[in-house]
Formats: structure tokens, sequence, C-alpha cells
């Protein structure tokens, strides 16, 4: 190996660009391969995001319909059976919050948290929650718990 046979490692490139006016023998000379006048031949060009060549957009095609309330509240959706999961798994024994919700990934730090009436709850458990359904605050009190709102 000398300084006349060095090359980079193979794959290690990857450089396969056009080398654009760099004389007319190159082939990609004169216009730099953007052809003769209009938009695209110019420097700074760009088209618009969804722009399509004139016709109507795709985005102001479709109408609009329908209303969003910018004062929603959504709610991350907690099932009884999840609860009874945690318990059977030995995760909690007693009160369930927010940090047993984050810690065991049913919920995250700002979220708000709802627990619903799906499945069937057997463990005594003190559950704080910002929200619950009639169904899941009669199921957790009929088994013996505590349904706290935050």
């Amino acid at each position: 190996m000398n300084l006349s046979n060095l090359q980079p490692a193979e794959g290690s490139t990857h450089n396969q660009n056009k080398r654009l006016g760099r004389g007319e023998g190159s082939g990609k000379g004169g216009t730099s391969a953007r052809g003769h006048k209009g938009a695209k031949s110019r420097s700074g060009y760009s088209k618009k995001i969804g722009f399509e060549g004139g016709q109507m957009p795709l985005q102001r095609r479709v109408p609009k319909f329908g209303f969003t309330n910018i004062n929603r509240i959504e709610y991350q959706g907690v099932n009884l059976d999840n609860l009874q999961l945690l318990v059977d798994n030995g995760i909690v024994t007693d009160t369930v919050d927010m940090t047993v919700f984050i810690t065991s990934r049913l919920a995250t730090k700002t979220e708000v948290v709802k627990i619903l009436g799906r499945g069937e709850l057997k463990a005594k458990l003190k559950v704080s929650a910002h929200k619950f359904t009639a169904t899941a605050k009669a199921a957790i009190e009929a088994a013996g718990g505590e349904a706290i709102e935050l």
C-alpha cells in the first residue's frame, strides 16, 4: 500500500451527487440540468407543501365540517380489570394513585385519569383518580374500597 493506491473503505462513502456547473464537457454545464427559464431554474426556488401544479390542492378540495371544542378534556381511561391485574401481579396492595398509574405506564404525569367500569374488582382498594364512572365507583365501593376524586 502506498499513496497512489489509497481509497476509502468499502461502503464508507455515499456521495453520488451530480457535479453541476463544471463545464460543458461534463454534460452538466450551462443550465446545470435545470432546463431553460421558469421558476424551477431559478436559485431560491421551493414549491409550497401540497402544491399540485396549480390544480386545486387536496386540503382545499376536501370540505370542512364539524366543530372542535378547544376546552375538551381528554381523559386517559383505566378499567377495573387493569386495577385487578395490578393487584394480581403484586404491584399494589391497598392504595392506587397517580404514582402507581405512572410507574405501571397506564398514564403519563400530564394526563387526566378516569376509572372505567369494565371487568370486576375483587380487591379492597383505595383508588385516587380525577374522575370515576358510576359503575366503576359502585364496583370499588362494593369490594369494600374507596373512590377518591382528585
